[in-house]
């Protein structure tokens, strides 16, 4: 069985807020390890039917970049329905929210 591994470093100040965050994983090409600002980790528990999620960001995340992170993440979102379940059509709608989300956001798409 083939294998892979990603892992991720949370570095916290005193009061338990992300200052950085690190991840790597086996197969990255040319690099060792790489730095975010944000990260949204959602797992799915089968057993329990339920998401259990992870989502992190450091104090030096802005704003403007956290309104940006999430309409990338939305538009994502959308091809990743389109492609596991073919619902093109609820995909379409995804992104045309995403497109009310920029503009409401002042995101330049």
């Amino acid at each position: 069985m083939k294998k892979k591994e990603i892992n991720i470093t949370v570095e916290l100040d005193e009061q338990n807020i992300p200052e950085n965050i690190i991840w790597n994983a086996t197969d990255m090409q040319g690099m060792d390890r790489a730095e975010c600002r944000a990260m949204l980790l959602s797992l799915w528990d089968a057993k329990q039917k339920d998401t259990l999620r992870l989502d992190l960001w450091t104090k030096t995340m802005t704003v403007d970049e956290m309104k940006i992170f999430f309409h990338q993440t939305l538009l994502t979102m959308a091809d990743t329905l389109k492609n596991s379940t073919n619902e093109e059509a609820m995909a379409g709608d995804m992104k045309d929210f995403c497109e009310y989300f920029a503009e409401k956001m002042k995101i330049k798409a």
